[in-house]
């Protein structure tokens, strides 16, 4: 397990790539609503991952990232499927998809 440090670290970088994220999809044309929804969800959901990490219980660290790294999945396939999306937006959603990603497989 990753100290309590370096985890509250590891998730503020990934709060900026969700802000980043959703930043880009609020601008970009013919947005699909299922990456849209999901944008929005990791959005809302940074707080109770922040919570989590404030509250130094382990156990609600790791799920509340795996609930977000769920999230971070149908984003990113929601992405393959949306042939519309500019570059910038795809890289946004696969790098929060990737942080996520690593952040859980680290705290398993």
């Amino acid at each position: 397990m990753l100290q309590a440090n370096e985890v509250a670290r590891r998730f503020g970088a990934i709060e900026q790539a969700i802000g980043q994220a959703a930043q880009l999809c609020g601008s970009a044309q013919e947005m699909p609503m299922d990456l849209k929804d999901c944008i929005n969800q990791l959005d809302q959901q940074k707080a109770s991952v922040r919570q989590a990490i404030d509250s130094h219980d382990d156990a609600r660290i790791r799920q509340a990232v795996d609930n977000m790294e769920s999230l971070g999945d149908r984003a990113k396939r929601a992405c393959g499927t949306a042939p519309k999306l500019t570059p910038e937006v795809k890289n946004a959603v696969i790098r929060v998809h990737d942080e996520l990603s690593d952040l859980k497989h680290q705290l398993h």
